[in-house]
């Protein structure tokens, strides 16, 4: 049960062709949606969210001991995945009861309380740092632009030297005069002036930003930006999967929430899903990381789309390990050949 955009192995409308890795392992955890042997059509939409949490475990580096905080987390799969299949503890935070309550028994029907707990707390409240690796999946929509430096600081402070952020949100292409945002639309779909559709019916108080003002105050907050996705074709798969389910359901949901709310939906996902397609609108997976002093916790090359899954080499064996303050082995700057002189 997850409410973000999942991970397709196939290749979608506009996008390249997978080249995930495939084979037991991989096929195991990632599902048939990290192998490029399935065909789209018939990847499971739950596979797809599966391996979502797993792209973002894999690029936190999450390994058994660290200690991850999951920042509105939703109904808790994030930090399952993670407990589950890279041994870590957790604590997620979230201001909906409804999605604490869930999430803590879902916790306990796995047996996880031991490891996983769940707060129904603000992410200011949070004082119990630091953490390893931090994760943010479609919460940054909601904190609203002038409490982003706020936020990201927040995170930044309770986050160890050498440890990662995951920030993963929906965005406005770049648009700095913000015409786009002032012309309210739905897909194709003109929207009449003033309060638009999404504001009034699905977020009242939802709000976008364009990615690279997000990186500028993730900056400013102190922290070094090392990679950048965008998952805007997985995001219109998504939707698309959620309007097959709901319609699917239609009697169901229409039963459970009403039709006029079950109409809004379909129609917000359904144009949504255009939105994407056409590149209205993208989704973007930024990872950056709290450097000790000039050391990163990061591999030389990204390894989080290049090894199986549960693969005993670990990306942080390869350079500095972000569990540890002293760096791995490395040449040392003095064993270097002295380099000559500039002429003049």
């Amino acid at each position: 049960m997850t409410y973000s955009c999942a991970l397709w192995g196939a290749s979608g409308p506009g996008a390249e062709p997978d080249t995930a890795p495939s084979g037991p392992e991989a096929d195991a955890v990632l599902g048939a949606a990290a192998s490029n042997t399935t065909p789209l059509d018939t990847t499971p939409l739950d596979a797809a969210q599966e391996a979502k949490h797993e792209l973002v475990c894999r690029k936190l580096g999450l390994r058994p001991g660290m200690r991850m905080l999951d920042v509105g987390c939703g109904w808790g799969s994030l930090l399952l995945h993670a407990a589950r299949h890279h041994g870590v503890e957790g604590v997620g935070v979230t201001v909906s009861r409804e999605q604490a309550d869930l999430a803590r028994r879902r916790i306990a029907d796995t047996g996880l309380a031991d490891r996983l707990e769940i707060r129904l707390q603000d992410y200011r409240d949070v004082a119990d740092g630091p953490f390893d690796a931090i994760s943010s999946v479609g919460m940054v929509e909601h904190v609203g632009a002038a409490m982003l430096p706020v936020y990201f600081r927040n995170l930044f402070n309770l986050l160890r030297p050498a440890g990662r952020l995951l920030n993963h949100g929906i965005a406005f292409p770049g648009d700095p005069a913000g015409q786009a945002r002032n012309r309210p639309r739905l897909g194709p779909l003109p929207l009449p002036a003033g309060r638009d559709f999404v504001a009034r019916y699905v977020f009242p108080d939802g709000e976008l930003h364009e990615a690279g003002a997000i990186v500028s105050v993730m900056q400013a907050a102190g922290f070094e930006l090392r990679h950048v996705e965008n998952l805007r074709e997985h995001y219109a798969l998504t939707l698309r999967a959620w309007v097959r389910n709901l319609e699917e359901r239609w009697e169901a949901a229409v039963a459970e929430a009403g039709e006029g709310r079950a109409r809004v939906w379909l129609l917000y996902m359904a144009g949504s899903a255009l939105m994407f397609e056409a590149g209205q609108a993208q989704i973007h997976q930024v990872l950056a990381v709290r450097r000790a002093g000039g050391r990163a916790g990061m591999p030389l090359r990204p390894l989080f789309d290049s090894q199986p899954y549960n693969s005993p080499l670990h990306d942080s064996q390869l350079y500095d390990s972000p569990l540890s303050d002293t760096p791995s082995q490395r040449p040392s700057l003095r064993s270097r050949p002295a380099r000559p002189a500039p002429d003049g």
